[in-house]
Protein backbone atom coordinates (compact mmCIF):
# COMPACT_ATOMS: atom_id res chain seq x y z
CA UNK A 1 0.00 0.00 0.00
CA UNK A 2 1.26 3.78 -1.08
CA UNK A 3 1.21 6.70 0.47
CA UNK A 4 -1.23 7.99 -1.80
CA UNK A 5 -3.75 5.45 -1.34
CA UNK A 6 -4.37 6.49 2.52
CA UNK A 7 -2.99 10.24 2.24
CA UNK A 8 -5.52 13.12 2.92
CA UNK A 9 -5.75 15.29 0.57
CA UNK A 10 -7.80 17.91 1.31
CA UNK A 11 -4.91 20.03 3.57
CA UNK A 12 -5.44 23.29 5.38
CA UNK A 13 -2.57 25.57 5.52
CA UNK A 14 -1.39 28.62 7.67
CA UNK A 15 0.47 31.76 7.55
CA UNK A 16 3.92 31.13 9.67
CA UNK A 17 2.55 35.01 10.27
CA UNK A 18 -0.21 34.05 11.59
CA UNK A 19 -1.23 34.50 15.44
CA UNK A 20 -1.86 31.76 17.31
CA UNK A 21 -5.59 32.96 17.98
CA UNK A 22 -5.56 32.59 13.92
CA UNK A 23 -3.99 29.34 13.94
CA UNK A 24 -7.03 27.92 16.90
CA UNK A 25 -9.47 29.22 15.31
CA UNK A 26 -8.26 28.22 11.43
CA UNK A 27 -8.14 24.06 13.16
CA UNK A 28 -11.75 25.01 15.03
CA UNK A 29 -13.27 25.74 11.68
CA UNK A 30 -11.89 23.04 9.74
CA UNK A 31 -12.30 20.31 12.57
CA UNK A 32 -8.28 19.69 12.46
CA UNK A 33 -5.74 19.33 14.90
CA UNK A 34 -2.87 20.55 13.27
CA UNK A 35 -2.34 22.53 10.21
CA UNK A 36 0.44 22.49 7.99
CA UNK A 37 2.84 25.90 8.04
CA UNK A 38 3.55 27.16 4.41
CA UNK A 39 6.66 28.18 3.13
CA UNK A 40 7.61 31.60 2.57
CA UNK A 41 9.65 31.13 -0.58
CA UNK A 42 10.56 27.56 -2.95
CA UNK A 43 13.62 26.86 -0.79
CA UNK A 44 12.06 27.42 2.76
CA UNK A 45 10.62 24.24 4.25
CA UNK A 46 6.99 23.47 5.38
CA UNK A 47 6.32 23.14 8.82
CA UNK A 48 3.12 21.53 10.88
CA UNK A 49 1.51 22.95 13.95
CA UNK A 50 -0.79 21.18 16.39
CA UNK A 51 -3.18 22.08 19.32
CA UNK A 52 -1.09 20.23 21.43
CA UNK A 53 2.08 22.65 20.73
CA UNK A 54 -0.30 25.58 21.12
CA UNK A 55 -1.44 24.19 24.49
CA UNK A 56 1.72 23.84 25.22
CA UNK A 57 3.60 27.32 24.68
CA UNK A 58 0.08 28.78 26.24
CA UNK A 59 0.79 27.14 29.22
CA UNK A 60 4.58 27.60 29.86
CA UNK A 61 5.02 30.85 28.15
CA UNK A 62 1.30 32.24 30.17
CA UNK A 63 1.89 33.72 26.65
CA UNK A 64 -0.85 36.24 24.80
CA UNK A 65 -2.19 34.17 21.55
CA UNK A 66 -2.35 37.56 19.83
CA UNK A 67 0.85 37.74 19.91
CA UNK A 68 2.79 34.71 19.00
CA UNK A 69 2.95 33.67 16.04
CA UNK A 70 3.05 30.43 14.35
CA UNK A 71 6.36 30.11 13.76
CA UNK A 72 7.06 30.40 17.05
CA UNK A 73 5.78 27.28 18.16
CA UNK A 74 5.42 25.24 14.51
CA UNK A 75 8.23 22.34 13.92
CA UNK A 76 9.88 22.70 11.18
CA UNK A 77 10.72 21.07 9.08
CA UNK A 78 7.79 19.11 9.19
CA UNK A 79 8.51 15.39 8.42
CA UNK A 80 8.13 14.97 4.63
CA UNK A 81 7.61 11.84 2.40
CA UNK A 82 6.24 11.43 -0.99
CA UNK A 83 3.57 10.00 -2.48
CA UNK A 84 5.01 6.97 -3.88
CA UNK A 85 6.46 5.03 -0.47
CA UNK A 86 5.25 2.42 1.27
CA UNK A 87 2.94 3.00 3.72
CA UNK A 88 5.32 0.51 6.21
CA UNK A 89 7.93 2.72 5.88
CA UNK A 90 6.19 5.76 6.32
CA UNK A 91 4.94 3.97 9.58
CA UNK A 92 8.79 3.06 10.73
CA UNK A 93 9.84 6.67 9.88
CA UNK A 94 7.05 8.36 12.18
CA UNK A 95 7.36 5.75 14.99
CA UNK A 96 11.37 6.46 14.92
CA UNK A 97 10.75 10.15 14.78
CA UNK A 98 8.14 10.63 17.04
CA UNK A 99 5.73 11.58 14.52
CA UNK A 100 2.03 11.73 14.52
CA UNK A 101 1.93 13.43 11.16
CA UNK A 102 3.57 13.74 7.70
CA UNK A 103 3.46 15.83 4.82
CA UNK A 104 3.29 14.42 1.51
CA UNK A 105 4.91 16.31 -1.51
CA UNK A 106 5.49 15.51 -5.11
CA UNK A 107 7.69 17.41 -7.27
CA UNK A 108 7.90 20.30 -4.23
CA UNK A 109 4.40 20.63 -3.91
CA UNK A 110 2.08 19.62 -1.31
CA UNK A 111 -0.69 16.82 -2.15
CA UNK A 112 -1.63 15.51 1.03
CA UNK A 113 -0.96 14.16 4.90
CA UNK A 114 -0.67 10.87 6.25
CA UNK A 115 -1.89 10.69 10.18
CA UNK A 116 -0.72 8.17 12.26
CA UNK A 117 -4.72 7.18 12.59
CA UNK A 118 -4.79 7.39 8.95
CA UNK A 119 -2.05 4.80 9.09
CA UNK A 120 -3.85 2.42 12.17
CA UNK A 121 -7.43 2.49 10.31
CA UNK A 122 -5.75 1.42 7.15
CA UNK A 123 -3.98 -1.70 9.09
CA UNK A 124 -7.15 -2.80 10.48
CA UNK A 125 -9.61 -2.36 7.94
CA UNK A 126 -6.88 -4.93 6.04
CA UNK A 127 -6.58 -7.10 9.28
CA UNK A 128 -10.08 -7.22 9.57
CA UNK A 129 -10.38 -8.02 5.28
CA UNK A 130 -7.62 -11.09 5.92
CA UNK A 131 -9.91 -12.05 8.58
CA UNK A 132 -12.87 -12.25 6.87
CA UNK A 133 -11.27 -13.42 3.83
CA UNK A 134 -10.07 -16.30 6.02
CA UNK A 135 -12.97 -17.85 7.78
CA UNK A 136 -14.44 -17.84 3.71
CA UNK A 137 -12.18 -20.41 3.36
Amino acid sequence: MLVKDIMQTEVVTISPLATLREAMAKMRRHKVKSLVVERRDEHDAYGMITYSAILRTIVSEEGDIDLINVYDVCTKPALIVPQMMDVKYVARMMIAQFQRRVVVLESGHLVGLVTMNDIVGEVLAWAEESHIEGVRE
